[in-house]
């Protein structure tokens, strides 16, 4: 079975990017990445492409009269390349719902909060101010509405007393390499189908611990 094909798209530093890059590098990994796709041509992620030996393509929105002709142009270049999964990895541009709906189901991206929780910006700052104890990271499928769709796969890091914004983005990022990774993985594999807006994964282990923070001693 040949492995499935997907697209990155950045805005960005791309470190995100780079753990996918990581995890194809594996001979084992069911997924390639067939193209690094940026807005911005200063993003270092394309030269994190390039050192991997990945096509990349830079189309600048400013460049288009208006987003339907911006998001036609990546419309033509994901296909381009045959592409059969779309990944959001920093790519700091609101898609249009004509562009979502083309790609429902075949494209993925990756927050930094516990969804449905603290959708959009500021989700570290807005995670301490408001005295939870848990915050995290999401992969989940693109729907039109910001930072919506059927959640794939989270990843929870409790907050300490002592949490900055900047603390937590390091402690939530370095989980976000961890299972963006894995979600495409699932994918890839076939392990995964929507119903009813919710993702069901073929042989999911559960973990069986409970995290209490503050931590709880006998």
């Amino acid at each position: 079975m040949s492995n499935t094909r997907i697209s990155v798209m950045i805005s960005g530093g791309g470190t995100n990017l780079q753990a996918i890059i990581d995890a194809c590098a594996n001979e084992d990994f069911p997924a390639e990445i067939v193209l690094v796709l940026s807005n911005k041509a200063d993003a270092y992620g394309l030269e994190r492409a390039k050192i991997a030996g990945i096509k990349t393509k830079v189309l600048n929105h400013q460049d288009y009269e208006n987003r339907q002709d911006f998001e036609c142009e990546i419309d033509k270049a994901l296909k381009e390349e045959n592409t059969d999964l779309v990944c959001l990895a920093g790519f700091m541009r609101i898609l249009g719902s004509s562009f979502v709906t083309g790609w429902k189901d075949r494209m993925i991206n990756i927050h930094p909060s516990l969804l449905p929780s603290y959708k959009g910006l500021h989700t570290h700052k807005r995670a301490i101010d408001d005295g939870v104890r848990f915050a995290g990271c999401t992969v989940h499928y693109v729907r039109p509405e910001m930072d919506d769709g059927p959640i794939i796969l989270q990843a929870a890091i409790a907050i300490s007393d002592l949490e900055t914004p900047e603390s937590l983005a390091n402690k939530v990022l370095e989980a976000e390499h961890k299972i963006y990774p894995e979600a495409i993985k699932l994918i890839a594999q076939h392990r995964i189908k929507i119903e009813d807006n919710h993702v069901i994964i073929k042989d999911m282990k559960t973990p069986a611990n409970i995290l209490y923070s503050p931590e709880i001693t006998e």
